[in-house]
């Protein structure tokens, strides 16, 4: 088949399924923002977009349905050129999540249009108002969540099937967009995350970290409220005090993945910090930023424990890979984690917000690596069997992208 994926960021979610297509014998070709610095063996096409600024006052609700589908028509006119080069894709497969997806089937109604619909925003039941020391409650703030969705519904309305990852993320949709989603989650490589005895991981200082050292883990793209970085950092205190020999790694970038920047500037991770540093030892808590994948597997492997917190909202490969390498995993009792998590069967939960409840679960978990034993192998077994990439996500989705370009 002729395949397009479509994504600002690629390969973003597309990172296994656009090289296993190509290696499948399909003509594989992707369209991305030229502002995107990363690289890939799929021919990859870049758009110019020049966003223009909005009115607040002028647009009110209409702000986000603005931005994004003015990229729709960026990315739309992008394509009417390939279309006239004599280029028409079987199937497109594009992220909705910046409003590229939106004109698509006006440039190509012949295709079959496949958007991974990765949230749904909405008023009640999800992030808004969630987390009240960092979210504003009230109407006003469920009107615009769920204007946020304006966008997301019109792409999937004009799509002829959507993928979710997740059940749960599945139903934040309406029931009428949710009958468009198929659950395939994106997939981690079980055989590469599997335990290895022989990791290391070297901590800027020159420690060097080993299977079986007492290591805590906190994974996230950006350390923000929204993956609950001021809840775990806040539990931290006691659980050092408690654990003398433990090290703590911290992985995640200063930017804002989600939701609002400090009121007062700054970044959330020294918000935060600032906080409780008085009562930190800070020579066994190491901040990393971002790292590259291979070095944050070395990591994976040598964790014990792993924290992972999140509003109600998308859940993160990270938790799944933490899952798939044998750490114990304390997650937030959130429906995201919950949905993946049974608590004292492959991993244990913890409300959200009970920071003492968090200190006390992280200490025991790192206390009694051998009681937990069995929730490790619990949860290697749930990640081959629900979250492999090669056995199970790489098929469905090749599977469903087969079948569309058939109907």
């Amino acid at each position: 088949m002729k395949l397009l994926f479509v994504h600002q960021n690629f390969p973003g979610q597309f990172l296994y399924l656009a090289p296993e297509m190509q290696r499948r014998g399909h003509d594989v070709r992707a369209i991305t923002d030229a502002t995107n610095d990363k690289t890939s063996d799929i021919r990859t096409l870049r758009y110019t977009h020049r966003p223009q600024p909005v009115e607040p006052k002028i647009a009110r609700l209409g702000r986000n349905f603005t931005v994004m589908s003015d990229r729709g028509v960026t990315v739309a006119r992008f394509c009417q050129k390939l279309r006239a080069e004599g280029y028409v894709p079987d199937v497109i497969y594009g992220h909705s999540g910046w409003g590229e997806t939106l004109f698509l089937k006006e440039v190509w109604p012949e295709a079959k249009l496949l958007v991974y619909a990765e949230f749904y925003y909405r008023g009640h039941g999800a992030d808004t108002g969630f987390d009240a020391e960092f979210q504003v409650a009230g109407f006003d703030q469920v009107m615009i969540a769920q204007s946020r969705a304006a966008y997301l519904a019109q792409a999937l309305a004009h799509a002829d099937r959507g993928v979710t990852p997740t059940h749960w993320q599945a139903s934040t949709h309406p029931p009428a967009l949710r009958r468009q989603l198929e659950v395939i989650f994106d997939g981690v490589d079980c055989d590469r995350l599997a335990p290895n005895p022989a990791a290391q991981f070297i901590l800027p200082t020159g420690l060097v970290l080993r299977p079986g050292d007492e290591v805590l883990t906190f994974i996230n793209r950006n350390l923000e409220p929204y993956r609950g970085y001021h809840i775990f950092l806040r539990a931290l205190p006691a659980v050092l005090a408690a654990r003398p020999e433990a090290q703590v790694v911290i992985v995640g970038g200063d930017e804002v993945s989600y939701g609002q920047a400090p009121n007062a500037g700054g970044t959330w991770k020294d918000v935060i910090l600032n906080e409780v540093r008085d009562r930190l030892d800070l020579a066994r808590v190491h901040f990393t930023g971002r790292m590259p994948y291979d070095r944050l597997v070395d990591l994976i492997h040598v964790a014990r424990v792993h924290a992972y917190l999140t509003y109600p909202f998308v859940l993160s490969w990270s938790m799944v890979e933490a899952l798939a390498a044998g750490a114990l995993v304390v997650g937030s009792n959130t429906p995201p984690v919950a949905e993946v998590i049974t608590d004292g069967v492959n991993g244990r939960l913890v409300d959200f917000f009970d920071v003492a409840g968090w200190s006390a679960t992280l200490t025991d978990a790192l206390a009694r690596p051998a009681a937990h034993d069995a929730m490790r192998k619990a949860a290697r077994e749930l990640a081959r069997a629900r979250h492999d990439l090669r056995s199970v996500c790489l098929p469905d989705q090749v599977r469903l992208l087969t079948r569309l370009q058939q109907s």
